[in-house]
């Protein structure tokens, strides 16, 4: 591969290179642990599921509310209005005495509590949203008063820091509930959409039936044209709730991985910056886990003494990695000295593995996922202490 140097800079035992590369891909799921002590610690906890359906009395048989206009959440957020939807007058009709005349009469019941329950669905629609307003309001504020303290500097694992993340990731546990609860929605009126069509049918079957007069036949044309009315405003409310779980759905999967970078930087009471698992791998897939490495090392990092100092300079190097080519994985490579004595060589081969699944968790803590991830080990005659080179592949 030919690349190109673009920086050069030495830290605390590491060694940086930063060159353009053929880049890195991958994707995030929607699952989050249930606090931040889970993700620092791993112990297994489960998110609590608040999706709740609101209700709305009936309304009367014959009209349909117009949908909600623009509303305000508790938090104080205007909230988009549901489409628009004009109030669909039924034409109650009369009774001609025939067999006909009865069959109208119990269609016409069915498409009014098809009305019904599509003012009633488009109210919860409405509510759906006044909640996932709040919650993602509260979400970053949690998240914006974390980065603030991680900018100006904290400690390691401020406990403080780890309260508020536990609490954005509360929100976006409601953001889920809230995804769950607009497909339960999406069902519903998708269920509203299949009995309106099965009532068109049956009205043009009714044209058919013989024994009718021509009132009978009036009033069907009359409810024919309003359940055509109504499947559009069906139709219509079904595509914005539809809209609104895609557009949630991918929303929560990057903050998830959001939190996931912040978790890390709680940790080490420094703050990295975005999630590297964002918007620019996310519609990769997997090659398998064989992997190949040669030409320059993107970062090496020396642990030539305790406590080396690597993980921003390894941040910054990613960023730039991806910035330039995005969708390429990278080998990790444990580098070990072949100076000394057996003992000294095997000593120094298990260090310098340990180091590199160390640095593994420092990426993928950092965003990187674990498939676009490989690891090896290598020996090295001109090292002088174990190494970690990451390569980009």
């Amino acid at each position: 591969m030919t690349a190109k140097l673009i920086e050069q800079k030495k830290d605390k035992g590491v060694s940086l290179h930063i060159f353009s590369v053929l880049a890195l891909v991958a994707g995030l799921g929607l699952a989050g642990c249930a606090d931040v002590d889970s993700m620092l610690f791993g112990d297994s906890g489960a998110a609590p599921d608040n999706s709740q359906a609101s209700t709305e009395s009936p309304l009367p048989p014959t009209t349909v509310s117009s949908l909600p206009a623009p509303s305000t959440s508790s938090s104080g957020n205007t909230i988009a209005p549901v489409a628009t939807i004009t109030p669909v007058s039924i034409d109650p009709g009369s009774d001609t005495g025939t067999a006909v005349s009865k069959t109208v009469a119990n269609l016409r019941t069915q498409v009014s509590a098809l009305q019904t329950s599509l003012a009633q669905n488009a109210q919860r629609l409405a509510d759906l949203r006044n909640g996932g307003a709040d919650a993602a309001s509260a979400y970053h504020e949690a998240k914006a008063r974390i980065t603030t303290h991680l900018q100006v500097g904290t400690t390691r694992g401020n406990p403080e820091l780890v309260a508020q993340w536990n609490q954005a990731q509360s929100s976006l546990d409601q953001l889920t509930s809230n995804i769950n609860g607009l497909n339960v929605l999406g069902t519903a009126v998708g269920n509203d959409a299949s009995t309106a069509h099965y009532a068109l049918d049956q009205i043009s079957a009714t044209f058919n039936v013989s024994g009718a007069v021509d009132e009978d036949h009036r009033q069907l044309s009359v409810l024919e044209n309003e359940t055509n009315q109504t499947i559009v405003l069906i139709d219509k409310l079904l595509t914005e709730v539809s809209q609104d779980v895609q557009r949630q759905t991918a929303y929560v999967a990057n903050e998830r991985a959001n939190l996931t970078t912040l978790a890390s930087a709680i940790k080490n009471g420094e703050l990295y910056g975005a999630d590297l698992g964002g918007a620019q791998i996310a519609s990769s897939s997997a090659g398998g886990n064989a992997f190949a490495y040669s030409g320059t090392p993107l970062v090496v990092i020396r642990f030539d003494h305790p406590d080396v100092d690597y993980q921003q300079i390894l941040y910054a190097a990613l960023t730039q990695a991806l910035q330039n080519r995005p969708g390429a994985a990278f080998a990790v490579v444990a580098v070990s000295p072949t100076r000394g004595s057996a003992a000294a060589v095997q000593l120094a081969q298990t260090a310098a593995h340990r180091h590199a699944q160390d640095v593994m968790r420092t990426m993928t803590d950092m965003g990187v996922p674990a498939t676009r991830l490989g690891v090896a080990s290598a020996t090295d005659p001109s090292a002088t202490s174990s190494e970690v080179r990451v390569f980009v592949r």
